[in-house]
């Protein structure tokens, strides 16, 4: 069973984790992951003030459908949960919330790390960083990013 909502609103992690697992004695594990803005220095050395985030309706929520679908390949897992928030966000504002259940705690714990790694990769977003200048900038993709989703590839 998975949830997968890309939306503008807000989310509350405890009622979607306990949502997830309403009525269930088999979890033994939840791994949980939420990210928010940052209000620290872009690349360019600019405070950034908020962020836009866009997306192509359909095709993101296909493109975190698949992500999932092989999260569940690779894990026994009894429930996930991934919520993307998009539009104008602020700092400390929520971003995206990953949740993935399962009878074990490594599991649920490597799969959760699965889920954002490759989010970050390969599902069609769009980030613009907005900047105390009045300026903004579309965000690239990061090395990084890339080298921590590569751990997952077979």
């Amino acid at each position: 069973m998975a949830l997968i909502l890309v939306q503008t609103e807000d989310f509350d992690t405890g009622a979607e984790i306990a949502a997830l697992i309403a009525g269930r004695t088999d979890v033994g594990g939840i791994g949980c992951f939420v990210g928010t803005v940052r209000a620290d220095k872009s690349t360019t050395g600019s405070s950034v003030t908020g962020m836009t985030l866009e997306h192509y309706p359909g095709m993101t929520e296909r493109a975190i459908s698949r992500i999932v679908q092989q999260a569940e390949e690779r894990w026994p897992l009894l429930g996930c949960t991934v919520i993307h928030r998009v539009g104008p966000l602020r700092p400390g504002d929520n971003i995206v919330l990953v949740i993935a259940a399962s009878s074990h705690r490594q599991a649920a714990l490597d799969a959760t790390a699965f889920l954002i790694d490759w989010l970050k990769t390969k599902a069609p977003f769009w980030k613009r960083e907005d900047f105390a200048t009045g300026e903004g900038a579309w965000v690239d993709a990061r090395e990084e990013d890339d080298a921590a989703a590569s751990r997952w590839s077979t």
